[in-house]
């Protein structure tokens, strides 16, 4: 029987992608890196869907990914998001990033097409066999329009040795609570919700993949660690501090605010792909003043 990988554990950054005159800005890039592994988190996650992967070409997908490996140096695991709908594509995309030394796979249920419990199955099935990276199925139905059921999750961890982990990002801490019932001991389950973070800790979760860690990277670390240590009264404290950023971090679609959030604080220029636009009017300045008051401007 093949053996489980060890699963990622702790608090993982999905990464932006910094643009500067329409192309990736690859200067700013190795700085956000750089200043998430100095504030101790434990992993990056290249070109999710807070790294605008729907809108970046194949060839940028593949160079975020190279220069996010390149610029952690192995000092903490780098996580490629390389899921599409077409299951072609993610094996071609799972290939390169693996030839670029990424560590893992965040494989998101593929969106639009709707496919079956038995078609999903089958999907990351064949994109596993083909690379066979640890990897994370995403569900995030939200925006896939595709929602991955606990039932599903457990065949996946049964007959997929290679998954090792799930982000649960369908905004329900009861479905969280039904994977971990049911497949906890075997894979890891990570919050995909930055507001559910602390919450899926306590029901037994092994972490978070998020946004706001971009401007509060040690917050989360130390709730992250306070959580797993039982000390919950320290992780509700930090859990409690980080909610007004958290929520205005999703007034719009992610990542138009932490990208504006990052642009303010003189980290990225403000830029996305269309089309999705830089964050305005009422919400900016509604984001700008949290920034303030938080001491991050």
């Amino acid at each position: 029987m093949t053996q489980r990988a060890k699963p990622f554990e702790g608090v993982f950054t999905a990464l932006v992608t910094p643009m500067r005159g329409g192309k990736v800005d690859d200067k700013a890039l190795a700085e956000l890196v750089e200043e998430q592994v100095a504030h101790g988190i434990h992993g990056l996650v290249a070109v999710g869907t807070t790294g605008e992967s729907p809108t970046l070409s194949f060839e940028e997908h593949v160079h975020v990914v190279a220069q996010v490996v390149k610029q952690a140096r192995n000092r903490v695991p780098v996580i490629a998001g390389t899921g599409s709908n077409s299951t072609a594509e993610a094996i071609e995309l799972s290939k390169a990033a693996r030839e670029v030394g990424a560590d893992g796979l965040l494989l998101v249920t593929p969106y639009y097409n709707k496919p079956t419990q038995d078609g999903l199955v089958r999907h990351f099935r064949a994109v596993c066999e083909a690379v066979p990276l640890p990897a994370i199925v995403y569900n995030i139905p939200g925006r896939t329009g595709c929602d991955m059921l606990a039932e599903t999750v457990a065949r996946l961890a049964a007959e997929v040795p290679t998954v090792v982990g799930i982000k649960e990002a369908s905004g329900s801490i009861q479905r969280a609570t039904q994977i971990l019932r049911l497949v906890g001991d075997r894979l890891a389950v990570l919050a995909g919700d930055d507001a559910l973070a602390f919450p899926t800790h306590a029901v037994g979760g092994r972490g978070v993949i998020a946004v706001v860690s971009h401007l509060h990277p040690r917050a989360m670390v130390e709730m992250w660690e306070a959580a797993k240590s039982l000390d919950l009264a320290r992780a509700r404290e930090l859990h409690f501090k980080i909610q007004p950023l958290v929520e205005l971090l999703f007034v719009e679609a992610n990542p138009i605010p932490v990208k504006s959030a990052l642009a303010m604080m003189g980290k990225i220029a403000d830029e996305i792909r269309p089309p999705l636009y830089p964050l305005a009017g009422e919400a900016r300045e509604r984001l700008r003043k949290q920034l303030v008051a938080e001491g991050l401007l």
